[in-house]
C-alpha cells in the first residue's frame, strides 16, 4: 500500500478543547481530526472533500507549560471619549482578560495519507505551514512516499476509534472530527481514544506499518509501528451547530 508520509515539528502548540473559553484553555494531547483536515487544506491550497482521502498520524511532544495570554472582549457602545482636548464618538469599548493557555513544547508529528499524489503539494505547501493556532508554526522535515507492508503491528502515540477501547490502555476523549463550513460551521463530534505506549491489539489486527519504525517485540512477535487510518467522514458522529 502507497501512502504519503508527512514529518513536521515545531517549537510549541496548542488544541484547544473547544467549550472552555474563559479562565483556561487546556489543550488536547493530539490533534483532533478537524485540525488536520485544516493542515491539509491549507497545504494544498483548496478545500477538499472529506470524503476523498482518509488519514493516519504519529504524534509526540515532550512536555506541556502553561503561557499566560490575554483576550480582548469588545462589544458596540455609545457615548463620547476624550483625547487632547477633543471629544469623539464611542463606538466600541472592550476590556482585557488574562487566562492560562496548556502548551505542548517541541511537538513532532508523522502524518500518513493515503493520497500519494499529493506528493508535490506538501513540499510546496500554499499557506504556511502551522498546526493548531495560526502562530503555532511548523516546518516539515521529511515527505516521501512509501510502501506500507502490512503485517502485525504495534500502535503508540497515535489516535484510535472508540470502537477499540476494550483493546488498550488509551485515554477516552471526545474530539471535533469535522468541522462544515457550508452549515455555518457545524462542528461533528466523535469519541476517540488517544494512545500513548506502545501496545499491540488484544487481537492481532494485519495493519499497513511504517517500514522506518522501531522494530518491537511484543507478545514474542516483531512488529512495527501499525498505520490506522481514519476517515473524516463517519457514521455515528454527534452534531452540533
Amino acid at each position: 500500500m502507497k501512502l504519503l508520509r508527512v514529518c513536521a515539528e515545531g517549537a510549541v502548540t496548542s488544541f484547544r478543547y473547544p467549550h472552555f473559553i474563559m479562565g483556561r484553555h487546556p489543550t488536547f494531547e493530539m490533534p483532533p481530526p478537524s485540525t488536520i483536515y485544516g493542515h491539509i487544506c491549507s497545504a494544498l491550497g483548496r478545500q477538499i472533500d472529506p470524503a476523498e482521502v482518509r488519514f493516519g498520524y504519529s504524534f509526540k511532544c515532550e512536555g506541556r507549560i502553561q503561557d499566560l495570554e490575554h483576550i480582548h472582549l469588545v462589544s458596540e457602545t455609545t457615548g463620547f471619549f476624550t483625547m487632547d482636548g477633543q471629544r469623539y464618538p464611542k463606538r466600541a469599548e472592550g476590556n482585557v482578560n488574562p487566562f492560562r493557555r496548556d502548551l505542548l513544547v517541541n511537538p513532532r508529528l508523522t502524518l500518513y495519507l493515503d493520497r500519494p499524489e499529493w506528493l508535490e503539494a506538501f513540499r510546496s505547501p500554499y499557506f504556511a505551514v502551522v498546526l493548531g493556532r495560526s502562530q503555532d508554526l511548523f516546518a516539515y522535515t521529511a515527505i516521501n512516499v512509501i510502501d506500507a507492508p502490512v503485517g502485525a503491528a504495534y500502535l503508540e502515540h497515535t489516535l484510535l476509534p472508540f470502537s477499540f477501547a476494550g483493546q488498550n490502555r488509551g485515554i477516552s476523549v471526545v474530539m471535533p472530527r469535522f468541522v462544515d463550513v457550508e452549515r455555518g460551521r457545524e462542528v461533528q463530534f466523535e469519541p476517540y481514544r488517544m494512545l500513548m505506549e506502545a501496545q499491540p491489539l488484544s487481537v492481532d489486527m494485519p495493519l499497513p506499518l511504517d517500514p522506518d519504525s522501531p522494530v518491537r517485540t511484543i507478545h514474542g512477535v516483531a512488529r512495527q509501528r501499525g498505520i490506522l487510518l481514519h476517515e473524516f467522514v463517519a457514521s455515528g458522529a454527534t452534531a452540533i451547530a
